[in-house]
């Protein structure tokens, strides 16, 4: 048997094509707190409670892996990034605060969804895309 060593989801960079554009939104609609200043190519957020290493980041050119990638047919500096799902854990109590807040903010929202299946009383989801199309989710655990 093997033992389970995962002990949560460290960073998810998303490719964007201005990151000021996308900084701004996952600062201001989403309200993530920047971790260090923004320049041209990067954008760093936390996404988790204060001392947990969970970012969410902003980049714009290639894939960090693909310009290390052994493949030599990759042009240098090429896009190969593509729209993105992923999901932000907040507080079920605040779940219809932050589908206000983005649409006060002229985002449209969708949702919510339930899920029944998740967790011990399920789970409840609003949804998102950010400037660059990537689908963003607010997931809540039902208390």
């Amino acid at each position: 048997m093997s033992e389970h060593v995962c002990r949560g989801l460290s960073e998810i960079v998303l490719i964007v094509d201005d990151v000021a554009r996308g900084a701004a939104f996952y600062r201001d609609a989403i309200r993530l707190i920047s971790a260090r200043p923004a320049n041209d190519e990067w954008a760093w957020f936390r996404a988790g409670v204060e001392g947990d290493s969970c970012w969410l980041a902003l980049h714009k050119g290639a894939l960090l892996f693909e310009e290390h990638s052994p493949r030599k047919d990759l042009p240098m500096g090429a896009r190969f990034g593509g729209a993105t799902h992923f999901a932000l854990r907040v507080d079920i109590g605040r779940l219809d605060e932050c589908a206000a807040h983005l649409r006060g903010m002229g985002v449209e929202v969708h949702g919510p969804v339930d899920f029944d299946w998740m967790g011990a009383r399920g789970a409840r989801s609003i949804y998102c895309f950010d400037p660059d199309g990537n689908l963003v989710e607010l997931w809540a655990a039902v208390e």
